[in-house]
């Protein structure tokens, strides 16, 4: 016996009917990149990217590697040096060996304006500024350098006066190389010695420029005008589809006898739909082959000056995407981190609802959160910032997907019955096809090695 006058609530649970959730998922984002290109529907599966034709250019780093515990260049990344393309693997293991390790402080003066430029310089790690004196005799800012990064070829090539100096924000460690190895490579190698006259004559195409057009503008009378044509790449960039795929599989004791309220297969089908949605918006971002972070062009790449992302480091990234900017994309801790320098600086960003949220805009463009943007290190580490123009129209970045896929539930997600085994157990092929394309260079820019560990006493 009991001292209750009534029924407990545990025995009275047993009668109730419990109201149940849909099955939910931590790693379910709002996935804005996806959501912000516009998208092109492909019916053959293959996108052909036509471009005028442009001079070829590289990652605009030297590669390095530590080899009992100093620091070597790799030759074959000297190839970055465009007199030094049609080079063989000798005359650049020579030249390689000629690099001598360096290392430096903070403030330090690697490089003295005016001086002569008699060392090619290649950073290991660690971050540098150029400066020169403006026209008016301030200090001026040029650019910041970060590791692979070299300077100054053309100075070092001519023997002329270093344009800037170079100064060390950070400590670290970089090779140099001596003007006098170029001259013993070219004097015994006649490939390299004609590959630099060229250049000293200035008959060099700049890597990454388009093949000219010939035009006259602004003459008097009838003088004979030039002819001209435009020259289009002979292998142009073919984007093909890409996919991420997995096997669902599923009891059909469990979908036939606990289908109800929730449908089991629907509830699994819908969360797996899901993973290979962010697996798909991590892949637009860091495939390889394809993804826009690895498909940045070398003068597209900024470097953080002080490490955290300042509105100076932004408008520096809409200088390289000045035409028609439409989205910044940055883990939510580097917003976080620019929002923090925009408030030391009493200029908060403005707030602009997109997509049915909430965003910080930065003259006017939204930054969209993804924490498919990678760090490089731990949390306290370093990540990347991207600005990119989107569009067909605008010469920007556009997301690819078929036009019509067999069994599709969603536009580029399709979802395909492979039948029941012997052991009673349905399997489903779920596939998502999709690329992204580049359809110009300076459509994406990235703010590379930002800091998000900042923080400041506002008291």
């Amino acid at each position: 016996m009991t001292d209750r006058t009534s029924l407990a609530p545990g025995a009275a649970r047993q009668l109730a009917t419990a109201t149940k959730t849909s099955p939910q998922m931590r790693g379910i984002s709002p996935r804005y990149l996806l959501r912000a290109l516009p998208w092109v529907d492909i019916d053959s599966g293959v996108y052909r990217v036509n471009r005028r034709r442009t001079y070829t250019v590289g990652d605009d780093r030297i590669g390095t590697y530590t080899e009992g515990g100093a620091a070597r260049v790799i030759p074959g990344d000297l190839r970055e040096l465009p007199y030094l393309r049609p080079a063989d693997d000798d005359a650049l293991g020579e030249l390689a060996h000629a690099f001598t390790e360096v290392a430096f402080e903070p403030g330090e003066t690697l490089v003295q304006e005016g001086a002569d430029a008699d060392h090619l310089w290649v950073l290991v790690r660690g971050r540098a500024e150029k400066r020169s004196t403006g026209h008016h005799g301030e200090d001026a800012l040029l650019d910041v350098v970060a590791d692979g990064q070299f300077f100054d070829l053309d100075a070092w090539t001519r023997g002329a006066p270093a344009p800037y100096r170079v100064q060390a924000l950070t400590a670290g460690v970089a090779l140099r190389c001596p003007r006098t190895a170029l001259t013993a490579v070219s004097e015994r190698n006649e490939t390299v010695r004609a590959a630099v006259d060229a250049y000293l004559a200035g008959s060099e195409q700049r890597a990454g420029s388009e093949a000219p057009i010939d035009l006259s503008a602004d003459h008097v009378g009838e003088p004979e005008l030039p002819r001209t044509y435009v020259d289009f790449e002979e292998a142009p960039r073919e984007y093909h589809m890409t996919l991420a795929q997995t096997v669902l599989r599923v009891n059909t004791r469990v979908s036939d006898l606990y289908n109800g309220p929730i449908d089991q297969t629907r509830a699994q089908t819908n969360l797996t739909a899901h993973a290979l949605r962010e697996q798909q918006e991590s892949s637009l971002l860091h495939h390889p082959e394809y993804g826009l972070l690895r498909n940045i062009a070398p003068d597209q790449r900024v470097q953080s000056r002080t490490g955290a992302p300042t509105p100076d480091d932004l408008d520096e990234l809409l200088s390289r995407v000045w035409k028609q900017p439409g989205y910044f994309v940055a883990h939510p801790r580097a917003i976080a981190a620019f929002g923090r320098e925009c408030t030391r600086r009493g200029v908060p960003p403005v707030i602009d609802t997109r997509f049915g949220s909430p965003l910080l805009t930065w003259r006017g463009v939204p930054l969209l959160p993804s924490d498919k943007m990678r760090f490089s290190g731990a949390g306290t580490g370093t990540t990347e910032i991207l600005l990119m123009r989107v569009g067909e129209a605008e010469q920007g970045v556009v997301g690819l997907r078929p036009s019509k896929v067999d069994d599709e539930i969603e536009p580029g997600l399709a979802v395909r019955n492979m039948g029941v085994d012997h052991r009673g157990v349905t399997s489903y092929l779920m596939t998502a096809y999709f690329n992204a394309a580049v359809l110009v260079e300076d459509a994406v820019a990235v703010l590379q090695n930002v800091g998000v560990a900042h923080h400041y006493d506002y008291a």
